[in-house]
């Protein structure tokens, strides 16, 4: 049986008299992808951010393997893709990769080359990141989470910008990830990616995250 990775019970956050995420209750187990769908504002992401620790809560707890998070305090294990990425636009990906890496010293030259390689970037590539392509900068956000081997990865919409090779390119090696026991969430717009990706899938809207097809207010799963 998959062990459980992440356990959020009864978080709630609230921003400015707005709910932003309201009662929710997940367990994501180890070696599954989750989907989570749900429109502009619906929550999806304020979701991700909360599990990566980077949202102040409200009420309720989540623990990443083992550990409550306390306000403010990134996971171990864990890497994401987020909606504001900061990589510098004046370096080219391998310097930028290096810097992030050097601030907890745990991947290595190879381990970044590797990253970049994965996700159909050249490493030795002397261009800078302001001469990219915008699928070429989602490529170089997806390289700089995977560097460091995260058992515990986050995904916000990571097919934006990529042509078609591309996108099953990366199917492929999110597919990899999670037959090598890594708990991937997601975030898509693309229907396509829920079917092919995704062991369960969640819907949020308006901060409430229910079954796919359902309403309940406690969370229930629609598995393959």
């Amino acid at each position: 049986m998959n062990k459980d990775v992440v356990i959020i019970k009864k978080l709630y956050k609230e921003i400015n008299k707005s709910i932003i995420l309201n009662d929710i209750n997940l367990n994501l187990k180890e070696g599954l992808i989750y989907g989570i769908i749900g429109g502009n504002g619906s929550g999806k992401s304020m979701l991700l951010k909360a599990i990566c620790g980077l949202l102040y809560l409200s009420s309720g707890s989540i623990e990443v393997f083992g550990t409550i998070l306390n306000n403010n305090n990134f996971p171990s294990n864990t890497s994401a893709v987020l909606d504001a990425p900061g990589l510098l636009p004046q370096y080219t990906v391998f310097k930028n990769l290096k810097i992030l890496a050097s601030i907890k010293d745990v991947a290595k030259d190879e381990d970044i080359k590797e990253a970049i390689s994965l996700v159909g970037l050249d490493y030795n590539d002397k261009r800078t990141l302001k001469k990219y392509s915008l699928g070429m900068k989602q490529k170089a956000n997806i390289a700089q989470a995977l560097m460091e081997k995260p058992k515990l990865l986050l995904l916000d919409e990571p097919m934006n910008g990529l042509d078609e090779d591309s996108i099953n390119n990366i199917r492929s090696l999110l597919l990899d990830l999670k037959n090598n026991n890594i708990t991937i969430v997601i975030t898509s717009h693309n229907s396509k990616d829920i079917e092919i990706l995704c062991d369960e899938v969640y819907s949020i809207k308006k901060g409430v995250l229910s079954s796919a097809g359902g309403t309940d207010s406690e969370v229930s799963v629609i598995a393959k």
